[in-house]
């Protein structure tokens, strides 16, 4: 049962007619992202907190060593797991799965695993024997709209953040050396996807990026796109009755590259702090910008 409390009739009227004049609620243009904050390493290794507005989302990366599949025995496993937690809102409970947590971590799934972001074969310790298995947490402890796109920063944020051990083969024996024995390895990554997420009204006719939760629960569906910096389209996905046209799909796709550059420049610069101060901990914000064109406030 969904314990949040349904929007009015008037509520839905003022969103929507704001929309239509042009505006939104919290006074961003269509194209304008919230603030993003991204804090790395308070948690060690592979560990990532990132706060879009008021949306918050922590990232926790572990590793261990098992068998591999049957079929795949050159290629470890990268296995995402998502936990709403009740305190991030009254619409989600403990122990059961919301349409949005199965939408989120089939998107994740397809975001950074079948993208081949993370380079699998790169897993294998012992071909047909052992390979690291990477497990992602996701913890959503804030919902204020967009957990998507919060939650995909975090994954990769993390992801990029975490070392695992150094190993020793010998024969059919693993050594797993400890940190302060040998220095950790980083994960190779092949590229750095971001999830845009765009939320579209009156049938199509008027878009937005980066929804709050007032407007997700007003937008007749939203436009999904996963986007690296090389302008490589990773998936798309597409939920809500109202159709888009190739020029408005186009239009998304250019405005998703544009913001998807925008972060991973957030990303690489508090990866970089890490990396030349050596400390665990770095905390790197940006303020909200229009990016794009003249037409940035144009809800259409």
């Amino acid at each position: 049962m969904n314990n949040e409390t349904p929007l009015s009739t008037s509520e839905r009227t003022f969103v929507a007619e704001a929309l239509r004049h042009g505006l939104r609620v919290d006074g961003r243009g269509a194209y304008e992202f919230r603030g993003l904050s991204i804090a790395l390493g308070d948690g060690g290794f592979g560990s990532a907190e990132v706060l879009l507005g008021k949306t918050r989302v922590l990232a926790n990366v572990s590793a261990e060593v098992v068998r591999p599949a049957g079929g795949s025995g050159t290629e470890g496993f990268v296995v995402f797991n998502t936990v709403f937690s009740p305190m991030a809102s009254p619409a989600f409970e403990q122990g059961r799965l919301t349409d949005e947590e199965v939408l989120i971590s089939r998107m994740l799934e397809k975001a950074l695993r079948r993208s081949r972001a993370i380079d699998t074969e790169g897993l294998c310790i012992v071909a047909g024997e052992k390979v690291w298995s990477i497990r992602i947490d996701i913890h959503v402890l804030d919902h204020e709209g967009n957990i998507l796109d919060c939650a995909c920063i975090a994954a990769i944020s993390a992801l990029l953040h975490f070392r695992r051990p150094d190993i020793t083969v010998d024969g059919d024996n693993v050594i797993i050396h400890d940190i302060e024995e040998r220095n950790p390895i980083p994960l190779s990554i092949h590229h750095i996807p971001i999830c845009i997420t765009f939320g579209f009204f009156d049938k199509g006719e008027r878009v937005l990026v980066d929804p709050t939760h007032l407007e997700e629960q007003v937008q007749d569906g939203d436009f999904i796109v996963v986007v690296n910096t090389h302008r490589e389209l990773c998936t798309m996905s597409k939920a809500g009755g109202a159709s888009l046209d190739i020029a408005r799909i186009i239009q998304c796709t250019e405005v998703a590259a544009a913001k998807a550059a925008e972060v991973t420049e957030l990303l690489r610069a508090a990866l970089s702090k890490v990396s030349h101060n050596s400390v665990f901990f770095v905390f790197i914000q940006i303020v909200p910008t229009l990016y794009l064109t003249q037409n940035s406030n144009k809800l259409f």
